[in-house]
């Protein structure tokens, strides 16, 4: 667990980093006048000034990596600020027309510039600057989560939990209880699958839920890709296959990969 709490601090930190840089960049693009004079009193030197102006990307070519990346964290550790930083970025459907207060980020990637019946501007990308501002600022709100004595407890106790009930299924499984084996492995995937999707504010009508109901929801999600939801819908099959009496015993070697595979699920998809 300790291994899965460092590495989403070191993305945390790659992604506020990054968003410091862009920051700049939003500012470099569309206050370039203000941005040479604080530039200059920062690094009196040229030749420094000029080596961190190289350092400062493109906003339209950075931003959308950094957004995928940074949308997967939020929602992975706090979910139910998900749609505050969705929206930021993406244009109001309901709007009519563009102004400063329903300007957004998406807009500023297309470079939108709106002007009125005498084609001065009335709006432009310097309005996604707040927005970004925003998003960043939920971005490093995650950092005081990872000093939560309550995260670590969590988390460590449900890793624990899962690792001894696949232990469990192993010892079945050497037993040659290929069953029993399955059906216990099986649990832990929907309990995991379950949490994930708990974690990620995703929510169900229904209330006896299948392995299968939450693969397709966070399939839906874009919380995992094609490849990932037919990997656990093979596993969902495998389970199915020991619950439910069969014309065919599972095999040893089935029970084997979804042991396998239902740890590799638990590990990798959060």
């Amino acid at each position: 667990m300790s291994i899965q709490k460092e590495k989403f601090k070191a993305d945390l930190e790659s992604l506020i980093e990054k968003g410091g840089q862009l920051q700049n960049a939003l500012t470099k693009e569309n206050y370039s006048d203000q941005w040479q004079e604080a530039l200059e009193k920062a690094f009196p030197d040229k030749k420094e000034r000029d080596k961190f102006e190289k350092s400062v990307p493109s906003f339209k070519s950075e931003y959308q990596i950094w957004y995928s990346e940074a949308k997967a964290l939020v929602s992975q550790l706090i979910p139910h600020r998900l749609d505050d930083f969705i929206r930021h970025y993406q244009k109001p459907k309901s709007r009519k027309e563009i102004g400063f207060e329903n300007y957004r980020i998406e807009d500023a990637l297309q470079g939108l510039v709106v002007t009125n019946d005498w084609h001065d501007k009335r709006v432009g990308p310097e309005a996604a600057i707040p927005h970004f501002d925003q998003q960043l600022a939920i971005i490093k709100s995650i950092k005081p989560k990872f000093e939560s004595s309550l995260f670590e407890i969590y988390q460590l106790v449900q890793a624990d939990l899962f690792d001894s009930e696949l232990d469990a299924a192993r010892e079945l499984l050497k037993k040659k209880f290929y069953r029993a084996a399955g059906a216990l492995a099986g649990v832990v995937l929907e309990s995991h699958l379950g949490q994930v999707c708990s974690d990620k504010g995703i929510k169900f009508r229904k209330k006896n839920l299948t392995i299968s109901d939450f693969n397709d929801a966070l399939k839906q999600a874009d919380s995992i890709g094609v490849p990932d939801w037919r990997f656990i819908q093979h596993l969902g099959d495998l389970r199915n296959l020991c619950d439910h009496k069969k014309p065919d015993d599972p095999t040893e070697e089935q029970i084997k990969d979804m042991i396998t595979g239902v740890e590799k699920v638990t590990k990798t998809i959060n």
